[in-house]
């Protein structure tokens, strides 16, 4: 019998016992700001002050309501800032679908589908009308840089997420989707800041210096949050054994 095994070049030897993955790293329960529902939740709060702050003013389509000074040379400055609000407040809107993890799971077309509403019409038409319609018409020069480098950033880093998408390099556009999402919300946090400050009036906050702040520090802080929580997740992800993970994407 072995000699008839060694002319037919039989291999009686047992395979090796494949040896399961490492086990990625638990996340640490205890660390608070890691807790995605947190993120979540404070996002929804963003969201809903938004909507009662802004979108009843210009739904209303009455001038005289209107929030930002309105240059009367042009007609067309308020149909141009509601449009913004409105494309704008989709885009958040949009932005809480994208983070929610129970529906990306459960409803991967939903999450698609809103990713295609987030970049198509709200994050790029809202950008767009704010760079190159809305700040040529202010009253004046402050806060003029901070929304510009906002919107243009808005625009780039959307634009660079749709492109990754469309090449299936999935991490990368999950990368510059989340900074898209942070300058999204950026104008929230300004408007909190406004609110904030107002209400107390012996802090006599000069109103340049308040539009400043405002139109800088919101976005800002938000870039800074978004870019701390994917480099720690990053870290994480290497110290759990380097698995690979894949992201659906919003435009397939």
């Amino acid at each position: 019998m072995p000699q008839n095994a060694e002319r037919l070049n039989v291999d009686f030897t047992e395979p090796p016992v494949p040896q399961p993955p490492p086990a990625a790293t638990p996340e640490r329960p205890g660390v608070w700001w890691r807790q995605r529902y947190l993120w979540l939740v404070l996002t929804l709060g963003l969201v809903v002050f938004n909507f009662v702050y802004a979108m009843p003013r210009y739904l209303s389509l009455d001038p005289s309501q209107s929030r930002s000074v309105l240059d009367p040379s042009a007609p067309a400055h308020f149909g141009l800032l509601v449009a913004h609000v409105v494309t704008g407040n989709v885009a958040m809107a949009t932005v809480l679908l994208q983070l929610w993890p129970w529906l990306r799971r459960h409803y991967p077309q939903v999450h698609r589908a809103s990713g295609r509403v987030y970049i198509l019409a709200g994050a790029l038409p809202s950008a767009a009308l704010g760079v190159f319609a809305l700040i040529p018409l202010r009253p004046g020069p402050a806060g003029s840089i901070g929304l510009g480098a906002m919107g243009v950033l808005w625009i780039v880093t959307t634009v660079i997420g749709w492109r990754m998408a469309r090449q299936r390099r999935y991490a990368e556009h999950r990368r510059w989707m989340i900074y898209s999402f942070a300058l999204a919300l950026g104008t929230s946090w300004g408007r909190i800041i406004v609110v904030i400050l107002t209400a107390f009036p012996s802090l006599q906050v000069s109103v340049d210096v308040l539009i400043e702040v405002a139109n800088w520090l919101g976005w800002v802080v938000n870039l800074l949050i978004a870019h701390l929580w994917i480099e720690s997740r990053a870290k994480r992800s290497s110290k759990g054994g380097g698995q690979v993970v894949t992201y659906s994407s919003p435009l397939r």
